[in-house]
């Protein structure tokens, strides 16, 4: 990865204006349907199963790897499109797109048209974390902060996956829960449409400038940016996707039904959410390694907690365990806003998601089996593991001092 160019003169060029804000809005509301899309199937896989006639939800949960082997390695193709074709024009894809394959979801009969069909989708939800999120960071004056927001409100998606497909599975069946949300994404796509403003020219064609790097230093935090978020993103799917059948089994005295089963989850994600805009705060302010290395370092020993916990207390430990692994998510987005230009973020973005999120896929096709193999205590444990592994590779991250507080992405 080649080292950004100093810019030219004795002064950097002009800070780039941010994004209007109804356009901002709609691009973080599209990082909410991107991860809600992904997590309908995950809640309403054992009401799918059933339909379709299986004996079990770990029987199905294999066929969803595909949208999250997509959600990876469409991000490379995506980060590249959006650099030197547009974001805008990527973005309208992505909305679009999204809405179509998901009503495609809805019309499937079998396991097979089914994992197709979510492959197609995973391939268009690649398309925002390379595009949306350097859309919203050119040109902040609070990087971090807008990092957060965009965070939480990714988050939040998780959560509204939670509440509302456990509602349209009780009340209009699962095919309605990919319905009702492919409305929404194609409303959202025609209001991108109007309110965000075209690019002159795209991204890859504008000037340079920032700070000077060495190559050297840019390789390793590439490296460990990208070993960081495999393991991250591993989490991530393992509990996001997990979580669901982890309460139902072990909180089944008020978990059967599938509304309440719903709402707990997304108590769990939206109080969990808030630990990214605290965590964009943070970033601002603080240097990142010091910052990192504290979130990390809470995770091994809350999922070894949980594996021996049920009822309120594993609840409860899904709170703080899911504030430790959303609270780590910002990071990444942060370093690559710190280090790369503007005029190949989504590029780098592409590359570094490419390869954690096609690997931490592994997690969805693994879930089933696993737990079916071994049970959940010994998933835990697993994650566990793999939280020490991340906080082994940050700790390789070069020091840097605390960000200014402006022209941080310029």
């Amino acid at each position: 990865m080649p080292p950004t160019p100093a810019a030219a003169g004795p002064r950097a060029l002009p800070l780039r204006p941010p994004l209007p804000t109804r356009a901002a809005v709609l691009l973080n509301v599209a990082h909410a349907l991107d991860h809600m899309f992904l997590l309908v199937f995950a809640t309403a896989v054992a009401a799918i199963a059933a339909d379709f006639g299986l004996p079990d939800w770990e029987t199905l949960m294999p066929y969803g790897a595909g949208a999250f082997m997509m959600f990876g390695l469409g991000a490379l193709p995506a980060g590249r499109l959006g650099d030197l074709w547009g974001r805008r024009q990527m973005m309208l894809v992505f909305y679009f797109g999204m809405a179509a394959s998901s009503l495609l979801v809805a019309l499937t009969r079998d396991a097979w048209q089914l994992g197709g069909a979510l492959t197609l989708m995973g391939a268009f939800s690649a398309i925002y974390h390379p595009v949306g999120i350097p859309m919203l960071i050119r040109g902040t004056s609070r990087p971090g902060l807008t990092i957060g927001i965009s965070g939480l409100s990714g988050n939040l998606g998780v959560a509204l996956a939670a509440v509302t497909t456990g509602l349209l599975v009780k009340y209009a069946g699962w095919r309605g829960a990919f319905v009702v949300p492919a409305l929404v994404c194609a409303a959202c796509g025609v209001a991108f449409a109007l309110f965000a403003p075209r690019e002159t020219a795209p991204p890859a064609q504008g000037t340079r400038s920032g700070a000077r790097h060495e190559r050297a230093t840019l390789a390793r935090v590439f490296l460990v940016m990208t070993v960081a978020a495999i393991s991250a993103s591993l989490l991530f799917n393992f509990t996001t996707n997990g979580n669901g059948q982890l309460l139902r089994e072990r909180f089944s005295a008020i978990t059967a039904d599938p509304a309440l089963l719903g709402a707990l989850l997304a108590g769990v994600y939206v109080v969990a959410s808030f630990a990214q805009v605290a965590v964009g705060l943070l970033i601002d302010r603080y240097p990142l390694k010091r910052l990192y290395l504290g979130i990390v370092f809470l995770q091994a020993p809350l999922f070894a907690a949980a594996a021996a916990a049920d009822g309120w207390t594993l609840l409860l430990l899904q709170v703080a365990y899911m504030i430790a692994v959303f609270g780590a998510i910002p990071f990444t987005d942060a370093l690559i806003m710190r280090f790369v230009d503007d005029s190949m973020r989504s590029r780098v973005s592409g590359m570094r998601l490419a390869v954690s999120f096609g690997v931490s896929s592994a997690a969805v096709w693994l879930l089933g089996p696993v737990v079916k193999a071994a049970g959940f205590d010994a998933l835990l444990l697993l994650m566990a593991g793999i939280s020490l592994v991340t906080l082994l590779v940050v700790a390789l991250l070069p020091s840097a001092p605390a960000p200014r507080s402006s022209r941080a992405t310029d």
